[in-house]
């Protein structure tokens, strides 16, 4: 490979790498966080157990407990963005739009738990639509294709001296035999 070619690639991989440092350090960092999601309560609840694995609530009623929980802020529908139903632990885990969770008993109805999940916030940050429904698709992705062909050129990089060196050490035998 050419001199010219080997600057060229070093040009690419230099400034790709300045070109997606922000975005793939917020990247880096929030699936860091996400790795270790359920280690943490900090960053998402641990999930409670119901009495039963029955599910004996209604909807209505899942709507009518959650909204008694004036942090959360749910009157409707509209201000829950998730229900989690987790049957094997007869509990249901409202998520409202304000990343307020209520995990609710299945059998009893009674309110198991309400604390703050930060999981989600973390993700929208980690996939770039925190910042704006388009940043995913302009910039987040954008810059996944860029470390990709860091992780390429990098790669590349790596291998040329041990590549070089076996190209040159072949090119030496070549000579020695034919000067025998």
């Amino acid at each position: 490979m050419s001199w010219h070619a080997r600057r060229d690639n070093r040009k690419i991989h230099r400034w790709g790498a300045i070109i997606i440092a922000l975005p793939f350090l917020i990247v880096l960092i929030t699936g860091l966080f996400l790795q270790v999601k359920k280690e943490f309560a900090w960053i998402q609840p641990p999930t409670q157990e119901g009495v039963s694995t029955d599910l004996e609530i209604t909807f209505d009623e899942i709507l009518a407990i959650s909204s008694t929980i004036d942090k959360a802020g749910i009157t409707k529908w509209s201000d829950i963005d998730r229900l989690d139903v987790r049957p094997d632990k007869g509990v249901v885990k409202v998520r409202g739009v304000n990343n307020w969770e209520i995990q609710i008993d299945t059998k009893t109805g009674n309110v198991l738990q309400v604390e703050f999940r930060r999981s989600g916030i973390i993700e929208t940050l980690h996939d770039g639509s925190w910042f704006h429904d388009s940043a995913k698709l302009w910039i987040f992705l954008p810059s996944g294709i860029i470390v990709t062909i860091l992780w390429i050129t990098g790669i590349y990089m790596f291998f040329i001296p041990y590549l070089q060196k076996r190209k040159n050490k072949k090119r030496l035998d070549e000579l020695k035999s034919k000067h025998e």
